[in-house]
């Protein structure tokens, strides 16, 4: 058989690597005449123009056989190995913290709630394990066609989010409770482990009002006018009536909130309750309520569910910074109902108060360089005394940290504004009836609903406020 050598394989043949180097491809340059050639010397070819790992060799055998067949295609003749990414560390809550997320209470027939888990508290020891960090794990690394290492994304590793009454092991793997308690999540997700202080009964007169650094377990009602507040969780085997209650972290209600327009409820993280009427309820993450939302001012950081067998809102207004879900949203009165979702309410209060406070800063900047300016003439002059010295030291110092509050107020500024433009995951769902009447706000934008839907979802695209089927 012939020897081709390089050079009339070259005016045959031509490869190409892919941009990832993860394939090399084979093209016929050249497709009058007869070719013949090994398997071997398209290897060496290959080799040539630096493809050095991953031949498809029976490619190449079927190549050399029939060129003819493979005149017209582009044909992969290597592949390389892709990278495996490696794995991201995680926290696992062994005892309370996050754990009650996951049981969905016992619904019962008449739509109410069973919460068991209101009056089974998980109750840790002093020194119990409460939380592992999972380290994040290696990737492995790949190999390209031409024959060097593809670097793996690593795996990101968290640490622990420290609250009270905790401690981690030297090796930051383990967290422990420090005291007898239950272990709760606040703001932040931090772990906590807080002393229980149980009521036996209503929150009235006999008790009076409470203010608790731990968790509050009221086996009763929280009446009008009374006063709970708790550094964790608070938990209610009864109701709550136009009272003010206040956790750093969760608050669960086994009876609804009563609210009369009176007092508030408000937890860093989640409420959980069958119903709300007349009430102020505000939630850092979510509100999830069983039966129906009435008359009621909302507001959830991350989502408003109601879903039980009514799963009604009706009046009032309900915000939430991603999503609000209901089966029923309004009524067939077309009683003005308000949704506002795709901003966290209290981002758009925060912007407010940067604008105001920057436009102070720069203010104030102008006035010290102008102040500077003037101390840097005398100090070329060489007129500058102890005291205007000692002026110049600290009004360098305060133009640095001007600029340096100044830089990190434009930085939250823009993360807020991205915030309030990325409406796109933002949605109302209502997975029955959206009734007429009912006012829909996603981002800056607003709707208003006319006619009945069932089984809609709405959702912000291209500049206007879509109605899609609800999957």
């Amino acid at each position: 058989m012939p020897d081709h050598g390089s050079l009339p394989l070259a005016e045959s043949l031509q490869v190409t690597i892919s941009e990832d180097k993860m394939q090399a491809y084979l093209v016929f340059k050249r497709v009058e005449g007869e070719l013949k050639i090994t398997s071997r010397e398209l290897e060496q070819f290959l080799l040539s123009q630096g493809v050095k790992y991953g031949l498809q060799t029976d490619t190449l055998y079927l190549i050399s056989q029939r060129p003819q067949d493979f005149y017209f295609t582009q044909n992969i003749v290597a592949v390389g190995k892709p990278a495996i990414p490696g794995t991201d560390g995680y926290v696992n809550v062994l005892m309370g913290g996050d754990k009650s997320d996951d049981k969905r209470p016992v619904e019962r027939e008449d739509g109410s709630v069973d919460y068991k888990e209101v009056t089974q508290l998980a109750n840790v020891k002093s020194g119990q394990l409460i939380a592992e960090r999972i380290p994040a794990q290696p990737g492995v690394a790949g190999k390209a066609v031409t024959g060097e290492d593809v670097a793996p994304k690593e795996g990101k590793d968290v640490q622990f989010k420290v609250g009270k009454n905790v401690v981690v092991n030297p090796e930051k793997i383990g967290m422990y409770a420090a005291i007898d308690g239950l272990v709760t999540k606040t703001d932040k997700d931090k772990l906590n482990v807080f002393p229980v202080f149980e009521v036996n009964g209503d929150v009235d007169y006999n008790i009076g009002n409470i203010d608790f650094v731990g968790t509050v377990v009221v086996r009763g009602n929280i009446l009008t006018g009374f006063r709970v507040r708790a550094s964790g969780d608070i938990r209610v085997t009864g109701g709550i009536e136009g009272a003010e209650v206040e956790s750093d972290g969760s608050i669960e209600i086994a009876g609804g909130i009563i609210g009369s327009n009176k007092g508030f409820v408000k937890a860093g993280q989640n409420v959980r309750c069958s119903f709300i009427q007349e009430g102020n309820v505000i939630a850092g993450e979510d509100i999830l309520v069983t039966q129906s939302i009435m008359h009621s001012n909302i507001r959830a950081g991350r989502s408003v569910k109601c879903l039980g067998a009514k799963g009604l809102i009706v009046g009032g207004n309900v915000q939430a910074g991603d999503r609000v879900t209901a089966r029923m949203i309004g009524n067939s009165m077309s009683t003005a109902t308000v949704i506002e979702v795709g901003v966290r309410p209290e981002l758009r209060q925060e912007l407010g108060d940067l604008r105001t406070s920057m436009r102070q800063l720069a203010e104030n900047s102008e006035k010290t360089e102008k102040a500077l300016a003037m101390l840097d003439q005398m100090a070329a002059i060489g007129q500058l005394s102890p005291d205007k010295l000692a002026l110049r030291i600290k009004l360098t110092s305060t133009k640095r940290l001007a600029q340096e509050e100044l830089a990190n107020s434009k930085e939250r500024i823009l993360e807020i504004e991205k915030t309030l433009e990325d409406a796109t995951t933002a949605r109302v769902d209502a997975l029955h009836t959206l009734w007429g009447g009912t006012k829909i706000v996603i981002g800056r934008y607003t709707r208003f609903i006319k006619d009945a839907s069932q089984h809609v979802s709405l959702r912000f695209s291209e500049g206007d406020i879509m109605m899609v089927p609800y999957l």
